[in-house]
């Protein structure tokens, strides 16, 4: 048991991180905007820069985990995203469109792979604790894009360059993750590795399966619900709600501090009520939300609508990830599958709210984040809880 709680921690901090380096950048996107005289459709072409990158990764990611497993993946693409941040960070510091662009592919290639090996080494962990531990491991994730965010909010306030800001963090956290790396078991530690899909196209086989589709569905709403806060809420608070950019930071912060809350309190509203009845209620929490920040006016309501969007965001990327890692033979590719049909959102939600927001404001453009949780809500029951059969235990060797 010492052993896997080490091993949880220690994938509890890559959830953290990734967050944390995320929102780090996200968090002085209204700063980036006025340094680089950017329009919102110039925003949303660097915002789908990141999400080209991350598809990219997921792509290749159940290759990529075939070859190295999680624990060795994890290492090599924290090191690559920590190196695009800095990079991103000297574009926005040198007023550079292409270097910024090029530093955020980098960054979302590396989180594209880390993401997909992160959760399937906490779906092995999570299995072999016998526990609901999946929210919690995107809490974490959640608490590191809280803190980005605050600490985002501290440096515009203290006007620090951004490279300085999120190379700083990034970095003070990819030590940490060098160093605890090794605590991290290998996913298939105890089973038969044969078990899993040892060809390109038998891990492309989950592609063919219904499952992996309604399940990608799922994760394409709720991340899109989540996704078009993190690239958005900031800048349609100042746009939309006349606030300053610091304002627009605490707004961030305000939200991904209502997703930690969620994912936390999520687990034992999971284990009374079960996936699909957690995940409608979400997708209607989230959508109320989000009308009320669109629609509304009054400070204190539109925060209101901040939380309720924040909480009914927090819990649908999690259970879908879990429910997708049911089966750890499978594990890798349909994680990898889904992550990527979800991931879309990155790819299609920010420049099409970036340029509709150009034609008619930010927050009518974010109307279209409504339909896709609608859509999450009513395929949820893809993600009820499967009576999965266990791997075959690996054979003694003489």
């Amino acid at each position: 048991m010492p052993s896997l709680l080490a091993w949880r921690n220690a994938v509890f901090f890559v959830f953290f991180s990734c967050g944390l380096a995320l929102s780090s950048y996200m968090s002085r996107v209204p700063h980036i905007r006025d340094t680089l005289g950017a329009s919102t459709a110039d925003m949303g072409v660097l915002a789908v820069s990141i999400a080209v990158g991350s598809i990219s990764g997921m792509v290749l990611s159940s290759h990529v985990l075939a070859r190295l497993g999680a624990r060795r993946t994890i290492l090599v693409f924290t090191t690559i995203l920590t190196g695009g941040v800095i990079v991103a960070g000297a574009g926005a510091s040198l007023s550079s469109f292409a270097v910024l662009f090029l530093g955020l592919a980098i960054f979302g290639f590396g989180l594209g792979i880390t993401d997909v090996s992160m959760n399937v080494s906490a779906a092995a962990n999570e299995q072999r604790m016998h526990r609901n531990l999946m929210p919690l491991f995107h809490a974490l994730f959640s608490v590191g894009t809280m803190v980005g965010a605050g600490l985002g909010a501290l440096a515009e306030m203290l006007q620090i360059p951004v490279v300085l800001h999120v190379g700083a963090l990034t970095v003070t956290c990819l030590v940490a993750i060098w160093l605890t790396n090794h605590r991290i078991q290998p996913e298939f530690d105890g089973v038969a590795h044969d078990g899993a899909p040892s060809t390109t196209s038998a891990r492309l086989a989950v592609w063919k399966q219904p499952l992996t589709w309604f399940l990608g569905l799922i994760i394409l709403g709720m991340a899109l619900a989540e996704g078009s806060a993190n690239d958005w809420l900031a800048l349609a608070m100042v746009d939309g709600h006349g606030q300053s950019n610091t304002g627009g930071a605490i707004s961030l912060g305000v939200f991904l501090t209502a997703m930690t809350v969620g994912r936390v309190a999520g687990i034992r509203l999971l284990d009374r009520f079960g996936r699909v009845p957690v995940l409608r209620a979400s997708a209607v929490l989230a959508a109320l939300g989000l009308a009320t920040v669109i629609f509304m006016s009054q400070p204190v309501i539109v925060m209101l609508g901040i939380i309720a969007w924040g909480l009914g965001s927090a819990l649908g990327f999690p259970v879908g990830m879990s429910a997708a890692a049911d089966d750890l033979k499978f594990a890798a590719a349909r994680v990898s599958a889904v992550a990527t049909i979800g991931y879309v959102a990155f790819l299609a939600g920010p420049p099409l709210i970036g340029f509709l927001g150009q034609q008619v404001g930010l927050l009518k453009a974010l109307l279209v984040v409504l339909v896709f949780i609608a859509v999450a809500g009513l395929v949820s029951p893809a993600a009820r809880e499967r009576r999965v059969l266990p791997l075959p235990q690996a054979s003694p060797r003489n």
